[in-house]
């Protein structure tokens, strides 16, 4: 019998949250799904995140160039550099996080994912995934570039071919997924669905007076260091 190929796949967010590599964490393969479309109007976690400012979570944007007509796909999204955004951010984890107890340990390495020069939003965030993926020690190899991987289709179609196509078994979704997904579809493909359930861990958040989940896993980082962040995804909602 064939041993079970577990693959997740999901859409390169900017500095994505913790539950994001929970899902690396517990794949064989991770597929960033960089060939669908990208959301012409409203906000998408694709270029913005929440970080706590002024004891508040609040959206952090990367800017995007929207003038373009029809639609593009995330690969073809290219950022918008003419504004300083990055300066902005900067200065806005420094007055958010400055006391935070690991701000002087992490700080350097999200200075250097910050001031990546890229003009592609998916090289932006792909490079900035590998760089914490890789400080809290997740097997970066089993990152794969979804448009490599030549094969079409829509919606709950695309996630199966792409599963099949690196010769997965199984399919690890998140609680996001049952508003779009067709759970009958993998079955009927004999691929195995396994529901993610992430628990958020809460673990003393240094500029807040309640414990607020779902940030950028900027602020797991800040907050428990690179080896508590890394321990909490060993150990699932075990604190930090």
């Amino acid at each position: 019998m064939a041993a079970r190929k577990v693959v997740a796949i999901h859409q390169p967010t900017f500095f994505p949250w913790l539950g994001y590599f929970d899902k690396l964490a517990r794949s064989d393969v991770f597929i960033s799904l960089d060939n669908v479309q990208f959301p012409k109007k409203g906000g998408s976690w694709i270029n913005r995140v929440q970080l706590v400012v002024n004891g508040e979570a609040a959206w952090i944007t990367m800017p995007v160039v929207r003038s373009f007509h029809g639609t593009r796909t995330v690969m073809e999204m290219q950022i918008d550099n003419s504004i300083p955004w990055r300066e902005k951010l900067l200065r806005t984890v420094q007055v958010s996080y400055g006391r935070a107890p690991f701000f002087g340990q992490v700080f350097p390495l999200f200075e250097d994912m910050v001031k990546n020069p890229a003009d592609r939003l998916m090289d932006y965030n792909e490079i900035a995934i590998r760089a914490i993926a890789s400080a809290v020690d997740l097997d970066t190899s089993r990152l794969v570039i979804g448009s490599t991987l030549g094969v079409a289709g829509v919606g709950t179609d695309l996630l199966i071919a792409m599963t099949r196509a690196v010769g997965g078994t199984a399919y690890i979704c998140g609680s996001g997924a049952n508003g779009y997904q067709e759970n009958d579809k993998f079955i009927a493909s004999g691929i195995e669905l396994i529901h993610q359930n992430f628990k958020h861990p809460v673990y003393t958040q240094c500029n807040t007076s309640a414990f607020i989940q779902g940030l950028s896993i900027v602020d797991t980082l800040m907050n428990c260091g690179i080896d508590g962040a890394r321990r909490l995804l060993q150990q699932g909602n075990s604190l930090c």
